[in-house]
């Protein structure tokens, strides 16, 4: 798989105004974008924008700018939103099915800490990561949550498997954990997975392996049961900065690393059992990638930035040239008049 660039959807600030989150809708019709303004921009299919709304605080006597919004998931339905913010809350919009539909809030849950990360799983199920280390589940249905697993360390990362019912959430201390709604009769274990060498801020989990990496620029694939089966050492490159986010496409077969000014590309292998780096995208001026996001049909990747930025790429499989050569074989036949013909 290759990127290929086609559009700038939000145009970098001079200064930082850093992207903080985005999401594609499942049904591939709406992208969501959240800066650090607690804007949510959203777009169509093909870029252009098309809504917009205000999120709101958990408490308004505290004003409009003590909280950042962290994380952004649709629902499977595509119809609503859910916002995780450092000030204690999630709270899920309606926004409709059509553009300019009234946004309305119709859910929204207090926790004991700030909300760092989230998934929309399935129907009802969102889960979701707090600063003091624990893993929960929201239900829509109810309005209520409830703790999956605790640790003591702050949830920096929370990524599903492709088929949505696997979790793993990364850790301040560099643990990552794994969790499964449904193993599918994987019989792959549940709980402390691996320790990471640094926390695990870009977490990816692929068709058949799990990429971590972090602030020591080095990127470290993992087996299904925490084994290092690949490092991608990049310590000495004096050009490489820490890495910061990781995407896996829907397919589970590429995976798109990002740090500063730089897109690292993975794609699997089949018969070598392996990933293969293709050649990065060099985007000079991008600065730190913030935030990434993969179109649910796998043929665009959103990348947005530290300066407010959001960049469209489309995401092409390698075309080769080849020439294509033809032979033509004659076949004289007898008979036994002795004539002869040729095909």
């Amino acid at each position: 798989m290759q990127l290929k660039y086609l559009k700038t959807l939000l145009t970098p600030q001079d200064g930082a105004a850093k992207v903080t989150c985005m999401a594609w809708a499942p049904n591939n019709t709406k992208f969501a974008v959240c800066t650090i303004d607690r804007v949510v921009i959203l777009y169509d299919e093909q870029g252009e924008k098309k809504d917009r709304f205000t999120t709101k605080p958990a408490d308004p006597k505290y004003g409009k700018k003590t909280y950042v919004v962290k994380s952004m998931a649709f629902s499977p339905d595509s119809t609503k939103i859910a916002v995780a913010q450092t000030d204690n809350i999630i709270y899920v919009y309606k926004i409709g099915e059509e553009w300019g539909d009234k946004k309305v809030i119709c859910n929204k849950f207090i926790q004991t800490s700030a909300v760092t990360c989230l998934v929309w799983t399935s129907e009802h199920a969102i889960i979701f990561g707090l600063a003091e280390g624990k893993v929960r589940q929201a239900n829509t249905k109810t309005s209520k949550s409830s703790t999956i697993y605790g640790t003591d360390s702050y949830v920096v990362s929370l990524t599903t498997n492709v088929s949505g019912k696997g979790i793993l959430s990364g850790h301040a201390d560099g643990t990552v954990v794994r969790y499964f709604v449904d193993d599918e009769g994987s019989g792959e274990s549940q709980g402390k997975l691996l320790t990471h060498a640094c926390p695990p801020y870009a977490l990816a989990w692929g068709t058949n392996s799990i990429i971590v990496a972090g602030c020591d620029k080095k990127i470290v694939a993992y087996g299904k049961e925490g084994h290092v089966l690949q490092t991608f050492d990049y310590s000495r490159d004096r050009s490489e900065k820490e890495f910061t986010v990781a995407a896996c496409s829907p397919s589970g077969q590429s995976i798109v690393v990002g740090s500063y000014d730089r897109l690292r590309v993975f794609n699997w292998s089949p018969r070598k059992g392996v990933w293969d780096e293709a050649s990065p995208k060099e985007i000079p001026n991008l600065y730190t990638i913030t935030a990434l996001s993969w179109k649910k049909d796998g043929s665009r990747l959103s990348v947005g930035t530290l300066c407010g930025g959001v960049e469209l790429f489309d995401c092409c499989l390698r075309r080769n040239k080849s020439k294509m050569i033809y032979f033509f074989t004659t076949f004289v036949f007898y008979n036994p008049s002795k004539t002869f013909f040729a095909l």
